[in-house]
């Protein structure tokens, strides 16, 4: 079974499976905004909040040490701080 999936049984017994988040809070992240963010918005990030999927994709709150905002960020959006 795929790291990113976790299989689990419903009351019913019926078994679903389930996408987890491949990033935890407090990872350093790279991330990279879309062709249509604005300039500059992409470098390192901190996860600060894992929130629910959007549609087939799971999100991140997301947050930049030289901005006083978080952002969301779609798991695409993201790689491993090196």
């Amino acid at each position: 079974m795929p790291r990113d999936q976790l299989r689990k049984q419903v009351s019913d017994g019926r078994r679903v499976l389930l996408k987890t988040h491949k990033f935890s809070i407090g990872q350093n992240v790279r991330y990279t905004s879309g062709p249509f963010g604005r300039f500059g918005a992409s470098g390192s990030f901190k996860i600060v909040r894992l929130l629910p999927s959007d549609g087939d994709e799971q999100q991140y709150r997301i947050k930049s040490a030289g901005e006083a905002f978080e952002r969301v960020a779609k798991e695409s959006q993201l790689d491993r701080d090196r």
